[in-house]
């Protein structure tokens, strides 16, 4: 029986090589692999541990340092920290659902908010509830995180009132989508 040759592998496999290339063809090759190293390190793969947010007390933002988790009906409550509106908690309706006669908007902006019990930061989904007039209750205006306007997804300055029956905007709901990371 004949035993496992790695050196006639090895020269088969060199061999073959040296038949199908050029020098020159090995000099694009690696010219070509020269100019696109630099690429490399912005192509999209996973960084997770540069991913990792830092929740220490010094790298919160000054709406998660104060924030709370008691009463639902204060703009510290800490779903809110990128609302902007009424609060449907003071207007008829809860935390996330619309008062009666108002109809939630199908699109929303979204937040990353902290919650002051776990420490844990969670996806928070921000709906307008349209339809009725202005509540004029308990007004939020929280930037936490809040960006241009040319990301409308993450600004919380548009009346989000698309695909209902009425522009009119009454208040703002706070649905608590999971867990960020």
């Amino acid at each position: 029986m004949k035993k496992f040759d790695a050196d006639a592998m090895g020269e088969k496999l060199l061999r073959k090589l040296a038949g199908g290339t050029s020098r020159r063809s090995m000099l694009a090759r690696l010219g070509t692999a020269l100019v696109a190293a630099p690429a490399f390190p912005l192509l999209p793969v996973s960084r997770a541990e540069a991913a990792k947010p830092d929740r220490s007390p010094e790298a919160k933002t000054a709406f998660a340092r104060t924030a709370q988790s008691k009463d639902d009906s204060k703009c510290d409550y800490w779903r809110y920290c990128a609302i902007d509106g009424a609060l449907c908690t003071c207007c008829g309706g809860g935390i996330h659902s619309c008062p009666a006669g108002a109809e939630p908007s199908p699109v929303s902006w979204v937040g990353t908010c902290i919650n002051p019990d776990d420490g844990k930061a969670y996806l928070i989904a921000y709906r307008d509830c349209c339809g009725k007039p202005a509540c004029g209750q308990c007004g939020c205006d929280n930037t936490d995180r809040e960006t241009q306007l040319y990301m409308p997804q993450l600004n919380n300055d548009v009346i989000w009132c698309f695909g209902t029956s009425s522009m009119e905007y009454h208040c703002s709901t706070a649905v608590l989508v999971g867990a960020a990371s």
